[in-house]
């Protein structure tokens, strides 16, 4: 099958997913076959070690659309995406967890939204959730919080059923913990048209979850993280260099308000305190000192960025149904 043929590239991560694995392929190929959608899909497992990977390799010998990557070790989420962006060859990518509680039949309806309706992103919104309250609280919470920041009228930014166009996975890099902040990505990448579909979310059938309350402690710092990079990695000095520069005329002018106060009273005969006496001169110091500081930590942020450390040497073991 030709690149130019390949309609759909459906990208899943896995860990220790061993027990779902036959029944989502199998029900992601029945709903591409009765749509007519030439797939791929693309198995990324996170360094299982239960014997997902052996059914990866199953699922290729018997369906040549399963493809499959396989890590050296649990390297997280946000890896998976992005070893898989970067592997898919389809026109629209579809990404979804392996757990079975994202259905397979809103691919359709995601396909149609990129392709004939423009979007760029479509999101999942799992409007009716089947989580614990412990879970769904936070998550509100969450969301509120990165739609203020972002800007991006979302419901629902970690729901990990989402479709690309092909333009947006291949010019995005997602690392770290990023994945929650994918549409934050793409929009300050240049692509604006991003929609939302309500989906289905199901009870999960296998297993448990992998993720815990501590992962919305770690998505608020990967917020402030992602919204700092994203905005000024291209030139840290704006952000820097102006706390810098208010810093520095801050103290700069308490400074010379009260060098210039005390002269004025001694050139008239009055009482002068002297500058060490006041605190307000070792505030002003304090303010010069670090507005210097943060110039300099731009300078230097403007010397680092001229370099590109790689973010994504993910050590891969194996690989089958993947083009070198």
């Amino acid at each position: 099958m030709s690149k130019k043929a390949l309609e759909l590239s459906v990208i899943v991560p896995v860990f220790n997913e061993e027990e779902s694995l036959p029944e989502l392929f199998e029900w992601i190929c029945r709903v591409v076959d009765e749509n007519g959608i030439s797939t791929e899909v693309l198995f990324v497992d996170d360094g299982s070690s239960d014997t997902s990977w052996n059914v990866i390799m199953e699922l290729r010998k018997s369906d040549s659309r399963a493809k499959g990557i396989r890590f050296n070790r649990n390297y997280g989420k946000s890896a998976a995406l992005q070893t898989g962006f970067q592997a898919a060859i389809g026109e629209v990518v579809i990404t979804m967890d392996a757990d079975l509680q994202d259905s397979p039949d809103e691919i359709p309806g995601m396909v149609q939204m990129i392709k004939e309706e423009g979007y760029h992103l479509v999101s999942g919104w799992k409007k009716k959730r089947h989580d614990p309250l412990g879970k769904t609280i936070p998550s509100k919470f969450f969301n509120g919080v990165t739609r203020m920041v972002s800007g991006i009228k979302l419901h629902d930014f970690n729901c990990g059923l989402k479709a690309y166009h092909s333009d947006v996975v291949k010019n995005i890099e997602v690392y770290g913990e990023m994945h929650r902040y994918i549409p934050l990505l793409a929009k300050w990448s240049g692509y604006y048209k991003i929609g939302e579909r309500v989906v289905q979310h199901r009870e999960r059938k296998y297993g448990t979850t992998k993720f815990g309350l501590e992962r919305f402690i770690n998505g608020f710092l990967d917020l402030i993280s992602v919204s700092f990079v994203t905005r000024f990695r291209k030139n840290p000095m704006h952000f820097f260099g102006t706390f810098g520069t208010l810093s520095f005329l801050f103290g700069l002018i308490v400074t010379g308000y009260i060098i210039g106060d005390k002269l004025y009273n001694l050139a008239h005969q009055l009482p002068a305190r002297d500058v060490v006496d006041q605190p307000l001169f070792f505030l002003a110091l304090v303010a010069i000192v670090i507005g210097t500081q943060l110039f300099l930590a731009g300078f230097l942020a403007e010397m680092i960025i001229q370099t590109n450390p790689k973010k994504n040497d993910y050590l891969i073991s194996e690989k089958i149904g993947i083009d070198a």
